[in-house]
């Protein structure tokens, strides 16, 4: 017998009835509803291109000075010249020969105009910053085009000691072997010599006549030097000519004859290479002033 009072009884038949058609059916209650859940888009990171800004560099920037490398490096560049040329002498001594060396040391100066030709004609031309070996001499000549002063500010080891580097790898080992053949050490000292320095000729084709030491100015008007002159029409559109910066000797037959223009159409067809004279200039090649002149640095 219940004692649950009347009230209180009718509620719990009534909660036992709902209870008992809720098994029935097989319903179930929720206390919650889901609500369907939005997949948002995968977001891509925004990345911008943005094509350095290129600027010269400063009168007073460090990779303008020379350091304790470049200075080692031409120390011992000159070093194995000088050994070439003692050589040659020594070897001319012995032998009594004089004439063979002294045209054979000419040959060598020849020699080194149009290799500084040829060599820059193609760094001009052909390849980028990424090209093996090259790569970074193809830079440098194109930031140089585009300002020419930058190499009368650079240090004297710091301007010669990549040329300085390559000189001591190749020419040590001949100088090593041939030591006693006094003709081919004359043309192997009077080419790598040549060679060495030609950027320190190319520089002063760059510099001011009034600022030149009085027997530079001498050789370069003697043909002895390229001249600033001539190679100031490499620097003038459309930039194809006047390659040579050891004695600029042999410009003129090269760009007479067009022996240049053969070559870059024998690459063209050849491996479908234009060269970058065949282009209209652009920035790349456009000269730049300098904002504000300072005395040369040396060292």
């Amino acid at each position: 017998m219940s004692i649950l009072p009347n009230h209180h009884r009718h509620h719990h038949h009534r909660a036992a009835a709902i209870g008992r058609h809720y098994r029935h059916h097989n319903h179930r209650v929720y206390a919650a509803a889901t609500t369907p859940t939005k997949t948002r888009p995968k977001l891509e990171p925004l990345v911008i291109n943005q094509t350095p800004l290129i600027t010269p560099p400063k009168l007073d920037d460090p990779s303008l000075k020379s350091t304790w490398s470049h200075r080692a490096w031409v120390t011992t560049g000159c070093t194995t010249v000088l050994a070439s040329l003692a050589a040659s002498f020594i070897g001319s001594i012995d032998s009594h020969i004089w004439l063979e060396p002294i045209l054979s040391g000419f040959a060598g100066y020849l020699f080194a105009d149009l290799g500084s030709g040829v060599y820059h004609w193609g760094i001009d031309n052909y390849g980028d910053a990424s090209t093996p070996v090259f790569g970074s001499q193809i830079e440098a000549f194109q930031g140089h085009h585009r300002w020419p002063w930058t190499i009368t500010k650079r240090q004297f080891a710091n301007n010669l000691h990549a040329l300085a580097r390559v000189v001591t790898y190749t020419v040590l080992p001949i100088d090593l072997i041939w030591h006693d053949q006094p003709v081919a050490m004359g043309f192997v000292g009077m080419a790598s010599g040549c060679i060495m320095f030609s950027q320190q000729f190319h520089a002063w084709a760059h510099g001011t006549k009034s600022k030149l030491p009085p027997l530079v100015v001498a050789l370069q008007d003697g043909g002895v030097l390229v001249s600033r002159s001539q190679h100031g029409d490499h620097h003038r559109p459309p930039y194809d000519n006047n390659y040579c910066i050891v004695s600029g000797v042999w410009n003129r037959v090269l760009d007479e004859n067009k022996v240049f223009e053969a070559l870059e159409m024998v690459v063209y067809f050849k491996f479908g290479r234009r060269p970058r004279s065949w282009s209209e200039p652009n920035s790349d090649w456009t000269e730049e002033a300098a904002a504000v002149d300072s005395p040369a640095m040396v060292n």
